[in-house]
């Protein structure tokens, strides 16, 4: 399972994690539209163990968070950084926006 994760920094933390595969595309649903753009969400590739260790790290500073992808969605969701509560779909695609 392949993520895509980049951090932007600005005043706080913007962690964004997607699965590999959705980047460059756009899903829309009604008047819903998620775009997984590669300037956003590519920087490196990591494996989940590194997604894991890096989401604990964020989340202690008090980062936000841009998930889409269902290996990305699992993994917030492993490591409680959400709750199933919190996932939205588009066109079928799992994301969720985390503000701490």
């Amino acid at each position: 399972m392949a993520i895509y994760l980049k951090i932007h920094k600005s005043y706080r933390r913007v962690v964004a994690f997607c699965d590999c595969e959705l980047v460059g595309k756009r899903f829309e649903e009604g008047k819903i539209q998620l775009e997984v753009r590669e300037n956003f969400f590519k920087d490196r590739e990591v494996d989940e163990d590194e997604v894991k260790k890096i989401l604990k790290r964020e989340q202690a500073e008090d980062a936000t968070f841009n998930i889409v992808g269902k290996n990305a969605v699992k993994i917030a969701l492993d490591v409680g950084l959400i709750s199933e509560g919190n996932v939205g779909k588009v066109d079928g695609v799992p994301f969720a926006l985390v503000l701490l």
